[in-house]
């Protein structure tokens, strides 16, 4: 399961980044690490972006980005 499977209000935690090279550390320095407790505040009409609640505070993410987000 990714992170843009999730409905708002819904939750998970951060199992991996399946993405490599500029990508993944742009994710993870946006806090967003494996083990890191993740939820889904809403989502734009066409999926793109999706506003999540991390480590404190609310980050967009694009459908791409939240694609290579895996959750448990």
């Amino acid at each position: 399961m990714t992170l843009k499977d999730l409905k708002p209000g819904q939750e998970g935690i951060v199992k991996s980044i399946a993405t490599v090279g500029a990508m993944k550390r742009r994710i993870m320095d946006m806090g967003i690490t494996p083990g890191v407790e993740i939820k889904v505040i809403k989502a734009a009409p066409l999926g793109d972006p999706i506003e999540v609640h991390v480590r404190g505070y609310e980050l967009s993410l694009r459908k791409e980005e939240a694609l290579k987000i895996e959750i448990q």
